[in-house]
């Protein structure tokens, strides 16, 4: 812990060095961050070693204000003189750019005053060769499920740590070391003509907390095992239930429509609607940024800003947008402390596991896939390739694949009727599974 002490030392010299040297070339506000990550990654396929990689990479980068005018450079050289010449190129960036009366750094009665340990650093000691054993392991357990499982796109073992140095000329100078383990399997299952892939994987920023690895190779071989002999559905009016891990995308797509760039671009299909009912009244949608060892945890924003937890949605109104201090400036509203991105979003679920959703949806489609990019940010017109499960009495009938599910994300918030209690927990977005009233399913 003292190397890592005396590394981020280092890193808030470079961040103090930067502000110094915008004030010296007479810039009148400054922010800069600097961050450092290393790890490795190795893959094997078919029971043989494919790829062994080690990666370091470093970044720089300082944005200088002069007035409202600015300019951004960055580097991945840490020497003293490309520090001197990345601040220098900002600022002459900046004295030929046009003012903005939103641009300028976040309030500094903002500023995150106390930095948390929130237990986001948690290296793996794990040698090369045990990392290999572990894929090894993983992709034997699936290959080894059945005889059907015919080929195998490998596993992979991957580590990485970081430490983020961010600072700016209200004085504020903060930062913070994270790690993240993942491993994943995927493979191929064979039966006559029908051939089909899926995968699994899992993720943690300790490495105790990762799924052991014969589960993952096993849960991705039964996933691909359950797709085989897909059919195709005629077209027709259905309810639909989201898998919790494509659930995940549908709160993405609410994201980007309360996101202030799209607000204040007018490109959103939830424009004019906070405080508004955009759910059913039993949705509680919030985010976390002081959960300790979560997957998206930060003590501040990427402007500085104290992150602190908040309700989006309560009772199903919009409650809040998501804003950076440039995007509230153009809508006339206060930074959320959201200046690069959300951290631990949450939806409260209910009582039903899966199998209980399953049952209260009685006949539709378990989607399990997504294909595309079919949403549209302004209109909220929602179109994608989809695969998954026909449900009749509750119980799954058989996998279902080449058919386009339709509609339009505000019907469709509107027509949750339940949440399930199947969390996906793996990543920044959490959410148990989605049963949707109806939508449009295009088939033969």
């Amino acid at each position: 812990m003292n190397d890592l002490k005396r590394r981020q030392s280092m890193l808030e010299q470079m961040v103090e060095q930067l502000l110094s040297s915008a004030k010296q070339q007479g810039a009148t506000a400054a922010e800069a961050v600097v961050s450092r990550d290393s790890g490795f990654g190795v893959s094997v396929r078919m029971g043989e070693v494919e790829t062994v990689e080690h990666t370091q990479d470093n970044a720089l980068g300082v944005t200088v204000y002069f007035g409202q005018r600015k300019g951004t450079a960055s580097t991945s050289d840490f020497s003293h003189d490309a520090i001197e010449e990345t601040v220098k190129a900002a600022c002459n960036f900046a004295r030929y750019t046009s003012e903005d009366p939103c641009s300028g750094l976040a309030d500094a009665e903002l500023m995150a005053t106390d930095v948390p340990d929130l237990d986001l650093y948690h290296p793996w000691a794990v040698e090369v060769d045990e990392a290999i054993a572990i894929a090894l392991r993983c992709e034997d357990a699936a290959r080894a499920t059945d005889p059907r499982i015919s080929n195998s796109e490998g596993a992979d073992v991957s580590s990485h740590s970081g430490l983020h140095v961010y600072g700016n000329s209200h004085g504020f100078v903060g930062g913070y070391p994270t790690s993240r383990h993942s491993l994943s399997c995927s493979v191929l299952s064979q039966q006559g003509d029908s051939m089909e892939r899926d995968y699994w994987y899992t993720s943690a920023r300790c490495s105790d907390d990762l799924e052991v690895a014969e589960e993952v190779g096993q849960r991705a071989a039964q996933r691909a095992l359950a797709r085989l002999g897909g059919r195709r559905l005629t077209t027709r009016q259905s309810p639909i239930i989201f898998q919790a891990e494509v659930a995940s995308g549908l709160l993405g797509s609410l994201l980007g429509a309360i996101s202030g760039s799209a607000l204040y671009r007018q490109a959103s299909f939830l424009l004019d609607h906070l405080g508004k009912p955009i759910f059913p009244d039993f949705v509680h949608i919030h985010e976390e940024p002081l959960l300790k060892g979560a997957a998206a945890s930060a003590p501040f924003d990427n402007e500085g800003v104290a992150t602190y937890a908040k309700d989006l949605v309560t009772d199903g109104v919009l409650s809040s947008y998501l804003l950076g201090s440039y995007s509230a400036r153009k809508l006339g509203m206060q930074t959320t402390a959201n200046a690069g991105g959300i951290h631990n979003l949450r939806i409260d679920s209910g009582d039903l596991d899966h199998a209980a959703l399953l049952k209260e949806m009685d006949r539709g489609l378990l989607v399990t896939e997504l294909m595309g990019q079919g949403s549209n940010p302004v209109t909220g017109d929602y179109s994608r390739g989809a695969s998954g499960f026909w449900v009749e009495n509750g119980e799954i009938q058989y996998p279902v694949h080449e058919i386009t599910i339709a509609g339009n994300l505000k019907q469709m918030y509107q027509d949750l009727l339940a949440i399930g209690s199947d969390i996906d927990r793996r990543g920044s977005i959490q959410t148990g599974s989605w049963l949707i009233r109806e939508m449009t399913i295009a088939g033969e």
